[in-house]
């Protein structure tokens, strides 16, 4: 079946489950069946089903490799109940379905669900509150120029040109002044800042179809981008938020085995999966995910990037998406993916599972705790999964605070300071005109910018290595080297000869120059 992606936007779990159950119905193969001396037609048995859509959830991009055949007897449960498929009988709803013989068909009803239509009043307000600051749009236009223009638009060049205009009219004009800043101006530039960046990250022409600007808090946002540790963690002041100190030290046990500094060794068999046990049941009980019950919806948009040639793009959106936490929440999530992400590399952990190994364990141990809906959605497992799964190989740099977020609300604010605010005394910011999306772009166009802004996008990542100078050189040397390794056409392009890489590490030149070739003398014979 074709592995089709599904667009950013409102209610992506419902749309996702209407595309995987309408590929199981078109795709799933049907026969003659005989049961109890009887023939059915058009047909299946029950591990027939699990069969082929094991295999689809495997190669679909949403779901990906690391589904196991349990997880998909559970979402065909969910089929059964949901009356997407029924048994041979015409019974569905409270009937069970194992890995067996049993027959099953398709009813003749639609599988689809419905989509909940969104309020006109939601979509205006969250129209207006993106179009309240002159700078973020300012910035806005200017990092859509490296960004794919999806849905085949982009800003009409006659608004842009209009927008510099007045711009450089109020440099002028405000130049020599610098006035002061609001505590609440500081929040704003925070949030809009953060938006900005989130929007181009993601590539869609508005954040409105899966984030609400209120729900960004910009204090959890200043928070959790000052108060950490040398390692990235956030320092909470309040630690009646913490962990509890019996959880933290039963995870520090399992993240350092068998070195732990915090606990004896065991004294009996089975020692680490009580340990284990623990922690899982502490982070089983909390009341809402990690991720929130508000966030779910923005990060299920961003589970449509978790793609080979778009985890670049799913690293920097989780980063951005991950500093709109509560500082415990964030914590809590740093520890945990620390936790199990040493867990999972570590060969001398014991088995902790008797039928699963220690990946797959801690994917499905923990997944609920992480991500899920308010109201039980019918993917949730699944699409959490995935997104753990990739947490997992991905944390340290999610979950570390990027320094380019900083340098850019410095910048804003700077910019504000000069005099960008109509009214000083109220702390608004100035409003921009509307501007809309006018040309469209065809389908040759935006391969080619596809490809050329993600070239442009990979080159410029190469730079912010290169130029960061908080960066360890044998940090900095390991991360230009995997770079290499990735990407060997950009980085040949950046460092043409050993010379110019050399120079960046004061190395010398790995590879030897060709020697000149020089003719050799001829020489007349001694002889007469």
């Amino acid at each position: 079946m074709e592995n089709r992606d599904v667009p950013p936007g409102p209610y992506r779990a419902t749309k996702l489950w209407n595309e995987i159950t309408t590929s199981f119905r078109v795709g799933m193969p049907l026969r003659k069946h005989r049961q109890h001396f009887k023939k059915y037609g058009n047909c299946f048995t029950a591990g027939e089903a699990v069969d082929w859509l094991y295999d689809l959830l495997r190669t679909n991009s949403n779901f990906g490799p690391e589904v196991t055949r349990q997880q998909t007897i559970q979402l065909l449960r969910k089929f059964l109940k949901n009356h997407v498929i029924e048994d041979i009988k015409g019974k569905w709803g409270t009937e069970n379905l194992d890995d067996n013989s049993q027959l099953f068909r398709f009813p003749t009803s639609s599988p689809l669900k419905t989509l909940p239509r969104r309020h006109p009043e939601l979509r205006k307000n969250n129209i207006e509150n993106f179009s309240k600051d002159k700078d973020s749009i300012f910035k806005l236009r200017n990092l859509s120029r490296r960004t794919p223009k999806k849905h085949g638009l982009h800003f009409s060049q006659e608004n842009s040109e209009k927008m510099n205009c007045e711009i450089i009219e109020e440099d002028q004009e405000n130049s020599a002044e610098n006035r002061e800043i609001s505590q609440k101006d500081v929040e704003e530039v925070w949030r809009y800042v953060i938006l900005i960046y989130l929007q181009t990250v993601l590539g869609v022409s508005s954040l409105e179809e899966v984030i609400n600007p209120k729900q960004v808090i910009p204090q959890y946002i200043m928070y959790n981008m000052t108060n950490t540790s040398k390692h990235g963690v956030v320092i909470l002041q309040d630690k009646s938020d913490d962990l509890p100190h019996w959880v933290l030290s039963a995870m520090k046990c399992l993240a350092n085995w068998p070195r732990s500094n915090d606990m004896n060794n065991p004294t009996y068999i089975g020692f680490e999966r009580d340990v284990f046990r623990t922690i899982a049941d502490y982070f089983l009980d909390l009341p809402e995910p990690l991720l929130t019950f508000e966030y779910y919806e923005l990060f299920v948009n961003i589970l449509g990037l978790l793609q080979p040639h778009l985890e670049r793009v799913a690293i920097d959106a989780l980063q951005l998406c991950c500093l709109l936490l509560p500082p415990p929440n964030r914590r809590k999530l740093q520890l945990l993916m620390r936790m199990i992400s040493r867990m999972s590399q570590n060969v001398d952990m014991p088995q902790l599972h008797d039928a699963m190994g220690t990946r797959s364990l801690m994917i499905h141990t923990f997944s609920r705790s992480v991500l899920r809906c308010a109201e039980e959605v019918d993917l949730d497992e699944l699409l959490a999964a995935r997104l753990v799964s990739f947490l997992m190989d991905h944390q340290q740099e999610i979950l570390q605070v990027p320094s380019y977020l900083l340098a850019a609300v410095e910048k804003h604010l700077d910019y504000l300071r000069k005099g960008h605010i109509k009214n000083p005394g109220d702390g608004v910011i100035a409003p921009l005109p509307t501007y809309s999306y006018c040309k469209q772009i065809s389908a040759q166009e935006f391969d080619e910018q596809k490809v050329s802004t993600s070239q442009a996008a990979i080159a410029e990542l190469l730079e912010n290595i290169i130029k960061n100078k908080s960066l360890p050189l044998k940090e900095k040397r390991r991360k230009i080297k995997q770079f290499q390794k990735e990407y060997p056409l950009i980085y040949q392009k950046r460092f043409p000869t050993s010379e110019s890489e050399a120079a960046l590490f004061g190395d010398k030149p790995t590879i030897k120059q060709p020697m000149l070739f020089l003719r050799k003398p001829k020489f007349r014979s001694l002889r007469y």
